[in-house]
């Protein structure tokens, strides 16, 4: 391809179409903004489950006080689309009848025909994701800038702002970190249909082995450092109380002796016999952890042992990040729905996000934490008895999409301690329903999950099932439930009644409010204080 194929303007006719032109400031190095081993460490820390973590960090800081200047550089075009073969060319040559097409009927039909082709042109992008990729196609990936001048001035103001890095440590990825970390197997793929494996095909066999071994493993590794800071905790506790019955006060009158314990030291006694029995229940517990974890972990040797016998580690499909995109762009559409705007290039013509509910991270995560003080239990599942709590992937992809969605509940291979997967246009109309949406979904599949045979009998899904029969209604019942969720979540917790009976009382067991929430609702009106009394008569009821 020449190198003046693609200048930063992309002709003189367009750059009027385009608006001003940008600056000719010379970008800074990249190296510090997108710097390999930073992203590979964020990798390693947000795939990490802490099952003892309670909350998400404060953001204090959503956008970077000095913008970069990537926007300004008049070869950020150029930049984007060289060395990513025919395809590109492609891409440039009905862009531009696109954008100089006169006739509306030709404008939509070149419009139609551009999304395509970009498509194919991004998956070339997201193949060089792994490595030290320029600016412009980072930014091409994560955002869907193109070319800068697409956006107006405000717009290009507003993104060079944007913190580039994931400062939070949490498990929110823009899209070409995930290709990345995907590639690079900090991720595992997302599910897709399992293509059966011949029986002659030993070395892919054991790598699927592998693979489900080692999710054992993970879970195994988790649950055992659940229980090691568990504790950790209760010896703790148990060091400062058996420290305080110690410290006596010298009797009245009699300096030489000391007094009898007082109240708060007999309590403490009382207190130790109980954390002893915790301590007692908890080494247990760890002893069944050891044992797994110790299985586990033979079980991946002897897997990677045969594998290198039969010749080394081999790929079970050498084209990850390929298949990894095709699943992006199934969700890029579901994101946006067939009625919705698929155009894969952000433009000012269909932005019209205010800051607040452009899918950020930062914004993100506030939403998540929003969510989850209103919603107790939401990112909640229960394993052996316990409940954990597992913050799940968020993937934010670019699109104009209105509908958030749960691509996966959790690992196939580690149903105990994984992550689940749910996915967030970054322009919807309003952030806050679109990531309802898709929390809602998370919630369902969850349940289902959990009930397995009887979700249309047991639990959360059961009772809304049975409901759901019994008014005999028709359609997806998933996407009732998410309606009434999103009612659930935004007008039932303000004490606004719009939810049947039975489904309110089913919600209110299964996916129960806060204690703050539950507190201020009972208050509010005699259907919710009623509400509130079933849990204390069930908290009394326990173990009878």
């Amino acid at each position: 391809m020449a190198e003046n194929e693609f200048q930063g303007e992309i002709d003189p006719d367009l750059a009027a179409l385009l608006g001003t032109g940008i600056d000719d400031s010379l970008p800074p190095d990249f190296n510090d903004i997108f710097n390999d081993n930073k992203n590979k460490e964020v990798a390693e820390k947000t795939d990490e489950v802490d099952l003892k973590s309670d909350g998400f960090p404060i953001i204090t800081k959503r956008f970077e006080e000095k913008p970069h200047a990537f926007f300004s550089d008049p070869n950020y075009y150029k930049t984007a689309l060289s060395n990513e073969g025919d395809i590109a060319q492609r891409v440039h040559s009905i862009l531009q009848k696109y954008l100089t097409a006169k006739d509306p009927k030709d404008r939509s039909v070149f419009r139609q025909q551009f999304i395509s082709p970009f498509w194919e042109f991004l998956l070339n992008v997201a193949r060089k994701s792994t490595g030290n990729i320029a600016p412009s196609k980072k930014f091409l990936l994560r955002f869907a800038i193109l070319h800068p001048t697409f956006i107006n001035s405000e717009t290009r103001a507003f993104f060079s702002k944007i913190i580039v890095e994931n400062t939070l440590n949490q498990p929110v990825y823009y899209l070409d970190e995930w290709l990345k970390a995907v590639g690079t197997s900090a991720i595992r793929p997302s599910t897709t249909d399992e293509v059966r494996v011949s029986s002659k095909n030993t070395p892919t066999k054991l790598m699927q082995l592998l693979e489900k071994a080692t999710g054992k493993l993970d879970g195994a590794k988790t649950m055992l450092k659940s229980r090691d800071k568990e504790r950790a905790e209760i010896e703790r506790i148990l060091r400062e109380r058996i420290d305080s019955i110690f410290e006596h006060s010298p009797l009245h009158e009699y300096d030489e002796i000391s007094d009898c314990l007082s109240e708060r030291q007999k309590s403490a006694v009382a207190e130790i016999q109980n954390l002893l029995k915790e301590l007692i229940r908890n080494d247990h517990s760890m002893e069944l952890c050891v044992k797994d974890f110790i299985t586990a972990e033979a079980d991946v040797q002897s897997l990677t042992d045969k594998i290198e016998a039969e010749g080394g580690a081999v790929s079970v499909d050498v084209d990850a990040i390929d298949a990894e995109f095709n699943t992006v762009r199934q969700m890029a559409k579901m994101t946006c729905g067939r009625q919705g705007n698929h155009f894969p290039v952000l433009t000012s013509e269909y932005f019209h996000c205010g800051p607040n509910d452009v899918g950020l991270r930062e914004n993100v995560i506030s939403i998540l934490a929003k969510i989850e003080s209103i919603d107790a239990e939401v990112y909640c599942r229960v394993y052996k008895n316990q409940l954990n709590r597992i913050i799940p992937y968020v993937l934010l992809i670019p699109t104009y999409g209105d509908f958030g969605f749960c691509w996966e509940p959790f690992d196939r291979h580690n149903r105990a301690t994984s992550r689940g997967r749910i996915v967030i246009p970054m322009y919807p109309k309003n952030l806050f329903l679109a990531m309802l949406t898709a929390v809602a979904d998370l919630r369902w599949q969850v349940a289902k999950e959990k009930a397995s045979f009887y979700w249309m009998e047991e639990g959360l899904t059961g009772h809304y099932y049975q409901w759901f029969q019994a008014q005999k209604l028709k359609g997806d019942i998933k996407e009732y439930f998410i309606k009434d969720y999103i009612i659930w979540m935004t007008k039932e917790s303000e004490g606004i009644q719009k939810l049947e009976k039975d489904v309110r009382g089913t919600f209110w067991r299964y996916m129960p409010f806060t204690k703050e929430v539950k507190e201020k609702l009972k208050t509010r009106s005699f259907v919710y204080q009623e509400l509130y009394q079933r849990d204390v008569n069930r908290t009394l009821s326990d173990g009878y």
